[in-house]
């Protein structure tokens, strides 16, 4: 019974949130057209607004989550370093959804009350997390692997004569995703006004690595010094590269520990699944028993401590 009066109030809040950002999505269609009209924006500038609306959008749910999160500028910040236009909004729909749906499955299964909330808030929550922890961090190293090439196209340009807002337009259009996807939202923003230090300073917020805060970093000195800014740039390109490198050194010489924390973290499993395919009336009383039940919530708990300790162990910053 609580399952169920939790999805007919998820279903009416969902349908009223929806009945609610109708007639916001229209209004905002409608900004764009008199932006349009009154400006003749191009595709580029018509791509960002839209970007822009698009990340506007749920606004009373995001509202409601704001005074339920702590931080929720932490949690749209993971957000936007996926590349994706996700809201807060959306995001808690998904992980709602997820929890109840952990909750149902797990009740029919017949687990206590206890161990059903925790699981089903545990999977709820740290699914979506992990996933977007996942495709963030596989952006930023795509990122951090092609953005020596985009330093290096920049210094070309301005040994050329080229000025750095042309050249970071052509570094927009000329090299690969997500380098030139956050050079085109710096062009884009310089575009519309926004300085090129402002530009740069919101993306380096929003990506949050090391390597394109050097960047504007190098810029922001060479403004306020003087000096050959090609130059400058060639010799971060290099310290850059020679980061990506010891990288993978790193990476290359933790693999072996990083093998048997897998192995280690999933021998556990893979026993279980074992004996209870060769026998399970040996482990149906598993699922039935609470004390092993609240046992295996114990060592699961401990295991997720081990190899959080692991992970910590192998992890090398730089």
């Amino acid at each position: 019974m609580i399952v169920i009066f939790l999805l007919i109030g998820f279903g009416v809040v969902g349908t009223a949130w929806m009945l609610g950002s109708g007639s916001a999505d229209k209004a905002g269609r409608r900004r764009l057209d008199r932006i349009k009209e009154r400006h003749g924006a191009k595709d580029e500038v018509e791509h960002q607004l839209r970007r822009i609306a698009a990340n506007r959008t749920g606004g009373r749910l995001e509202e409601g989550l704001g005074r339920l999160v702590p931080r929720p500028e932490l949690l749209q910040r993971r957000l936007d370093a996926t590349g994706r236009n996700w809201t807060l909004g959306q995001y808690a729909v998904v992980s709602a959804a997820l929890t109840l749906t952990g909750w149902f499955l797990l009740m029919l299964k017949g687990t206590p009350p206890l161990i059903t909330f925790f699981t089903g808030l545990a999977f709820g929550v740290g699914l979506p997390h992990f996933i977007v922890g996942k495709i963030g961090r596989r952006r930023s190293n795509r990122f951090i692997t092609l953005f020596p090439d985009a330093i290096e196209l920049l210094v070309r340009g301005l040994r050329s004569g080229l000025p750095i807002s042309e050249t970071i337009g052509v570094v927009a259009k000329e090299v690969p995703q997500p380098v030139g996807q956050e050079f085109r939202a710096v062009a884009d923003k310089m575009r519309i006004g926004r300085t090129m230090e402002a530009a740069l300073q919101e993306t380096a917020d929003r990506l949050v690595t090391a390597e394109f805060q050097f960047f504007v970093i190098a810029l922001s000195i060479q403004r306020e010094t003087g000096g050959n800014l090609a130059e400058t740039l060639a010799n971060l390109a290099d310290v850059l590269r020679k980061r990506v490198q010891m990288k993978l050194k790193i990476r290359a010489m933790s693999s072996e520990s990083k093998a048997s924390a897998m192995i280690i973290g999933a021998l556990p499993f893979v026993v279980f699944g074992l004996i209870w395919f060769v026998n399970p009336g040996y482990m149906g009383g598993f699922f039935h028993d609470q004390r092993l039940m609240y046992a295996a919530m114990g060592g699961a708990v401990w295991m997720s401590i081990g190899v959080f300790i692991m992970a910590k162990m192998i992890n090398f910053e730089m």
